[in-house]
């Protein structure tokens, strides 16, 4: 899809629709599997169809792609494989790239794919099943992954360099990383914000889903990161932090900035849309249902949403 100067009502209005089957998929995967990354959904829904749709210039698809079954990892003895790059369509001077740091928020991503054409509608059937590449955890095979990015902040060192490779050959398409905030406990994160600014890679930009929580807890109590903006503007970035559930505001802040590589903190509910969330404040990373009751719950929710 290729990218728009400007968004009309129509424009805001699908986004929101996509946003809504991001959350709607996850939550029925969820209910199904007794567990799921869910917060994850609530929290990036509109970030993620902000950049499926209007911000990314990606290469259209002819159809959907069906997920492929898994064969082997990458290596010196295995040289023909496909990353799951493909489902952002093919590459070109002029198109973008997205790298997808956080490999845990793979059902989500999985769901925008689906959510915007990418992906065939019954992938999810295959998720973190045996053989597939639909994995729990995304790596270098799985849909919407170019890279394998875990531990937590890899990524944005891959893109960096990429960033810098499209720049010496004089490509003129950006390089887009999607980045959770706990990366930023992460020594790597601030090694790549040094080295990308150094090289004055202005074709980079990150957006963070910052919902403030991981896996042992809020991250205020587990390591905080904040002041984050101002953290980050000391690398000399270009910073801007805006509300990342207001689909205006993801599309204004990522409209702008052009002199140097650009972070964009998108600080989010991870309940919005399933409030039924908030019940469970100091366990969002991973929703795993506590009782055949809470289950229920969230299958009640579930049909009574539209």
């Amino acid at each position: 899809m290729s990218i728009t100067k400007a968004s009309s009502t129509t424009d805001i209005e699908k986004i929101a629709s996509i946003a809504h089957g991001i959350r709607h998929r996850v939550l029925e995967h969820t209910v199904k599997n007794n567990g799921g990354y869910l917060s994850q959904a609530c929290s990036s829904a509109e970030i993620l169809a902000c950049l499926y749709t209007n911000l990314v210039n990606l290469k259209a698809l002819a159809a959907p792609l069906e997920p492929r079954d898994f064969v082997n990892v990458p290596s010196k003895n295995f040289t023909d494989y496909v990353t799951g790059a493909e489902f952002h369509g093919e590459k070109g001077p002029d198109l973008d790239r997205l790298f997808i740091s956080p490999a845990h928020y793979a059902l989500v991503i999985y769901a925008a794919l689906i959510e915007t054409g990418r992906l065939t509608e019954k992938s999810l059937e295959k998720f973190n099943k045996d053989g597939t590449t639909v994995e729990m955890i995304g790596a270098e095979h799985s849909p919407g992954f170019e890279t394998t990015t875990g531990s937590l902040a890899q990524a944005i060192s891959q893109a960096g360099g990429v960033a810098l490779a499209r720049k010496l050959r004089g490509e003129t398409g950006k390089t887009w990383i999607f980045m959770s905030d706990g990366e930023f406990q992460e020594g790597q994160t601030w090694e790549a914000l040094s080295a990308i600014s150094f090289h004055k890679l202005n074709n980079v930009r990150v957006i963070v889903d910052v919902n403030r929580n991981q896996v042992d807890g809020p991250m205020e109590k587990v390591m905080s990161i904040e002041p984050l903006i101002d953290r980050i503007k000391n690398f000399g970035w270009d910073v801007e932090k805006i509300d990342g559930n207001d689909i205006n505001q993801i599309l204004k802040a990522c409209s702008t900035g052009y002199d140097k590589p650009k972070a964009i903190l998108g600080y989010t509910d991870p309940a919005k849309g399933i409030e039924i969330l908030k019940d469970r404040p100091d366990a969002l990373h991973y929703v795993r249902f506590a009782s055949p009751f809470e289950k229920i719950k969230y299958n009640n929710f579930l049909k009574a949403w539209k």
